[in-house]
């Protein structure tokens, strides 16, 4: 009865049409931190319908989730040959390692040295705390994937032109006990040229290390593919100590002094 009169927060929705791209977003809260069976509860799986928590519960078998999961979220691209492609959640934390394999992160024994002993118990459990994900978006059987060794167009990219539609989602974010933080969000800006999307995946681990982990989408309207970029970068607080720390909390910034460890590229074909 109670929850019958506490008013539904407003989901926020808007799509728009280019060059026969249908491109929307939805947008809404943060997932509960409980379910609605009660705070110590949970529902059953033979239940016919979970609750939002437990529906991501079961489905990722992680043992606890990010601070702040927000599952409604999301960016969908539909072409009308079939081709769909979108960012999601959910998805983005299937990729976050459960236990399926030893618990070795990158840091861990330098993360160990420099936190009190009942927080390492806490922590070293086994998944990856650090909710490290390399989603790259969620695509169906239309597209025609091929890799490729051609390299992102940033002088396009660079110059000036009229923005059509923009928007940015978050779909998770955990500030790790308040020793850094981990963030998967996507943003999208549409122009008269095509349309550029960067998924990304920001972990910092303070005084231990930082991950950016970037998909690129570029879709040029001469083009009958979508361009895709995945790129991986890695730096410990050893190999940044020349950078002023203030940029360790800005993304855009940090990552002209991060190697890149990894890049591959690809072309995902919707014609």
């Amino acid at each position: 009865m109670e929850d019958e009169l506490v008013p539904r927060l407003p989901v926020d929705k808007e799509s728009v049409e280019f060059h026969n791209w249908k491109i929307s977003y939805e947008k809404s809260h943060i997932l509960k931190s409980i379910c609605q069976k009660g705070q110590d509860d949970k529902c059953k799986e033979d239940n016919d319908e979970f609750c939002e928590l437990c529906t991501y519960r079961h489905a990722l078998e992680l043992p606890h989730l990010p601070d702040m999961v927000f599952r409604k979220n999301k960016l969908t691209l539909q072409h009308p040959n079939g081709a769909v492609l979108e960012f999601l959640p959910m998805d983005a934390l299937r990729s976050v390692e459960n236990g399926k394999q030893p618990l070795q992160v990158a840091c861990a024994q330098e993360w160990k040295e420099s936190r009190p002993e009942t927080l390492v118990e806490e922590k070293f459990k086994p998944f990856d705390w650090t909710f490290t994900t390399e989603y790259q978006g969620t695509v169906n059987k239309m597209f025609r994937i091929e890799k490729c060794e051609q390299k992102l167009n940033k002088f396009k990219l660079m110059q000036r032109e009229k923005i059509l539609f923009y928007h940015d989602l978050t779909l998770f974010e955990d500030e790790l006990h308040d020793n850094g933080i981990s963030s998967c969000s996507v943003k999208i800006r549409v122009m008269p040229s095509g349309f550029f999307i960067l998924l990304r995946h920001f972990l910092r681990v303070d005084n231990v290390l930082l991950k950016i982990h970037d998909t690129r989408f570029h879709y040029e309207i001469e083009n009958d593919y979508v361009f895709k970029e995945f790129t991986k970068r890695e730096a410990t607080y050893d190999e940044l100590k020349k950078v002023p720390p203030p940029l360790f909390t800005l993304p855009n910034e940090i990552e002209q002094y991060m190697p890149i460890k990894e890049q591959l590229a690809y072309k995902l074909f919707f014609k």
